[in-house]
């Protein structure tokens, strides 16, 4: 500024000079000296002006460029979160179930994970990725035929409340996940023990410190199913005569690295560290606050104003935006996005009217154009991944089993002049006389974009009337298991690697089985290859599986494999994460 005045001062003598040296030589008048002054005295007073004009527009370049270096480049979801001393994620709303034995949900398996513990756990392998490795059993034998496992239990493990944990708790519990009074979904989880068909498991506790299963048939993935939430113990005298006792942290008494505090319902859930836990100097994270949200745009607005350190979700508007700046970041996860069809109820008893609402969906443009977050088209329904026969570094079971129809974009209208055809066989040519079915859906802005191109694609190629209805996730989990839609979405993530898991849960009478599929031939593969005793033999009978309930039957329409998204603030390390869909915040640090 002081440099400005100076130049402006010494153009002003020099100008002055020339009016003496080259003017009139009769000096000016004080009137004419009087007016040159005032025009001076403007002319500084207009230079400042500008000047402060200058620098003040100076000085919000450099408070934006420091607001930009505090948010890590500008956009507000790259800011650092609030250093509370909480990790607050937000993975979904209110969880339908944290009992072990009745959830069903990825959520709801978070949650249990943070809560209890298995035999067996999965650990960070120091890269981010989860890994098994023991958990409330320190060690375990298997026989040289593969059927008896014997666990030898950790010595100082704990429940919350001080008792300590016993080999008997795994009996009590792994007996009512299998006990049909209980209503477990996943029952059929620990159908490779002896004895499942009788409800009658061959386990035992052979003192306080040892449990020993013996298997029906050879079982390559029972290690995993040890570290799965629906084997985890519970304790008979806190679950029998209190059905909500999982809704209360007074009796909620678990064996995990956190012990829950707080619940309050539809808002957060609030868990602490256990300090009985075995384990507990290796944990990071003092409290971690589960809150309960449905909404993708509360999330989102709480992640950006620091109440959330991490969410599952993103408004459907941003996602785009935030994959760009790498906000939203995407891990593997094994898993399906799909269409299930109520097969009990007209007309999609029909397995043509089901191939043909299949045929019609253009996955193409749902992954593009709609979903838009790096998800593959499904051509069947066991994702890539997989591993079949040859075991990993192979051909996965995918590979090897194929298409279920073509991939080719160029193909989608021949594959929509096949599903009119198709619909024309059921007695519905041009969709007349179609009754007006209704799409359910869990409440979710990604569920519902999804939902209305599935609703034009339907309505435009097949001319029929599709209605739209969305749920709250709890109401919405209980009223599709129990059958009571027509066309319902689903999703399906692996339990553990193997095909099985996206097969047996069509059984007849599983309780994931939300299509009512009844099929005996079915069936019979399914069991076929839970008893087959070679590698082989047990893929050839699972790909025949699918081949019948996806290939002829089509009681499921996929349209695209998962991946995982996530918002995460920068300044929190330690979270690691398994393709199953689990995620791990006991290790984090930063908030």
């Amino acid at each position: 500024m002081k440099k400005s005045k100076w130049l402006l001062l010494l153009s002003l003598v020099l100008v002055f000079a020339l009016l003496v040296s080259c003017g009139p030589k009769n000096a000016p008048t004080k009137e004419e000296m009087q007016k040159t002054e005032e025009s001076n005295e403007k002319d500084e007073a207009q230079t400042d002006a500008e000047q402060g004009k200058e620098e003040k527009e100076e000085q919000e370049k450099d408070d934006d460029k420091q607001d930009k270096a505090q948010t890590g480049g500008g956009h507000p979801s790259l800011a650092e979160g609030i250093q509370d001393g909480v990790i607050d994620v937000c993975i979904a709303s209110e969880p339908e179930s944290i009992d072990p034995a009745l959830n069903t949900a990825v959520d709801g398996a978070v949650m249990l994970h943070h809560a209890f513990e298995g035999l067996i756990k999965w650990v960070d392998d120091g890269e981010g990725n989860a890994i098994l490795a023991p958990g409330q059993a320190e060690s375990w034998d298997v026989s040289e035929d593969g059927l008896t496992y014997t666990f030898h239990l950790r010595d100082g493990i704990k429940w919350s409340d001080g008792k300590d944990v016993t080999a008997n708790d795994f009996v009590y519990a792994w007996n009512r996940l299998v006990n049909p009074d209980t209503g477990a979904d996943y029952n059929y989880m620990l159908d490779m023990v002896e004895g499942f068909e009788d409800n009658n498991l061959n386990i035992k506790a052979v003192d306080d410190k040892t449990f020993e299963v013996k298997l029906g048939a050879f079982c390559p993935f029972f290690e995993e199913i040890c570290a799965f939430p629906s084997t985890f113990p519970v304790r008979q005298d806190i679950v029998e005569g209190n059905d909500k006792w999982t809704t209360d942290p007074g009796s909620y008494v678990s064996n995990g690295p956190y012990i829950m505090k707080d619940w309050a319902h539809n808002s957060y859930i609030l868990f602490e560290k256990n300090p009985d836990y075995y384990d507990a100097d290796s944990l990071t994270a003092n409290t971690i606050k589960f809150h309960l949200m449905d909404d993708h745009n509360a999330m989102y607005a709480a992640y950006l104003s620091g109440e959330l350190d991490y969410i599952a979700q993103a408004p459907q508007e941003e996602i785009q935006t935030l994959l760009d700046i790498g906000s939203l970041k995407v891990n593997p996860q094994i898993g399906t996005y799909f269409v299930c069809f109520n097969t009990t109820e007209e007309p999609f008893d029909n397995p043509d009217v089901r191939k043909a609402f299949s045929l019609v969906i253009d996955r193409d443009y749902i992954v593009d154009k709609v979903a838009a977050q790096g998800q593959v088209p499904a051509s069947g329904f066991v994702p890539s991944e997989i591993n079949d026969a040859a075991g990993h570094g192979n051909p996965d079971f995918r590979t090897v089993g194929g298409d279920y129809y073509s991939m080719d974009p160029a193909d989608y209208e021949k594959k929509c002049d096949e599903a009119r055809e198709l619909l024309k066989k059921a007695g519905f040519e041009n969709g007349e006389g179609f009754p007006v079915v209704t799409y359910l859906y869990n409440t979710n802005d990604g569920h519902k974009a999804i939902g209305e191109a599935l609703q034009n694609m339907w309505q435009e190629e097949l001319n029929v009337t599709v209605n739209l209805q969305n749920q709250d996730w709890a109401v919405f989990q209980t009223e599709r298991k129990e059958g009571n839609y027509s066309i319902a979405r689903h999703g399906w993530i692996a339990d553990y690697n193997d095909p099985m898991t996206f097969i047996d849960m069509w059984v007849s009478g599983s309780g994931n089985n939300d299509a009512q599929y009844n099929n005996p031939e079915f069936d019979k593969l399914v069991a076929d290859a839970k008893a087959a005793d070679n590698i082989e033999d047990r893929m050839k009978l699972m790909h025949e599986a699918e081949d019948l309930m996806v290939g002829e039957d089509a009681i499921v329409a996929p349209i695209y494999y998962y991946n995982s998204a996530y918002m995460l603030k920068p300044n929190i390390q330690g979270m690691y994460y398994t393709p199953l869909g689990y995620y791990f915040f006991g290790s984090t640090t930063g908030y």
